[in-house]
């Protein structure tokens, strides 16, 4: 990707999370990458197209967050990696406003996108699996939605504290 495809990228995440995807134009976006509109339509067509390269921007940095946990083989350690994942994720300013702009994106246009989680998903029932547990796709569901609720917490309430209910949720998992 180009620096000023980037900065369009930047500025139409920027802008959609301030006045949302329908409110915004392709001439704000341009105006705050400081570029020409039609550089935007030359590299991503039109707004839709821009929009699916943020979308496929969020999946790729999903993949590269998972990656490590999925391919984690001890199951005990990949509960315990997906769970503190998102203490990570708070320590970093820039992934909190990357992943703050997407979630705002998913819920304004109700897209989730639950084909990005297939990867982490599969790997837990796995996991759940090794450890014998008696329904392990419904434990794995549960623990992305309660993680996904967590996420979601924390990006409307930035001063809420999730070290509480993560440790609760490692003595819960015994990880």
């Amino acid at each position: 990707m180009t620096e000023k495809q980037e900065k369009i990228i930047t500025a139409a995440l920027e802008l959609f999370a301030e006045e949302g995807y329908r409110s915004t134009s392709t001439s704000k976006v341009a105006k705050r990458a400081g570029v020409s509109e039609g550089l935007i339509f030359r590299h991503f067509t039109n707004k839709d197209g821009l929009l699916d390269a943020i979308i496929k921007m969020g999946e790729e940095q999903a993949k590269a967050l998972f990656a490590d946990i999925v391919l984690e083989p001890d199951p005990k350690e990949l509960i315990r990696k997906y769970i503190e994942l998102f203490i990570t994720v708070s320590k970093d300013q820039e992934a909190i406003n990357f992943w703050k702009l997407q979630f705002k994106i998913k819920w304004e246009l109700e897209i989730y996108g639950e084909h990005k989680m297939e990867a982490i998903k599969g790997a837990l029932i796995n996991a759940f699996e090794k450890l014998r547990y008696n329904h392990p796709e419904q434990e794995a569901n549960l623990l992305l939605t309660l993680m996904d609720g967590l996420a979601t917490r924390f990006i409307l309430q930035q001063q809420f504290d999730m070290s509480e209910t993560i440790e609760f949720l490692k003595q819960k998992y015994k990880v």
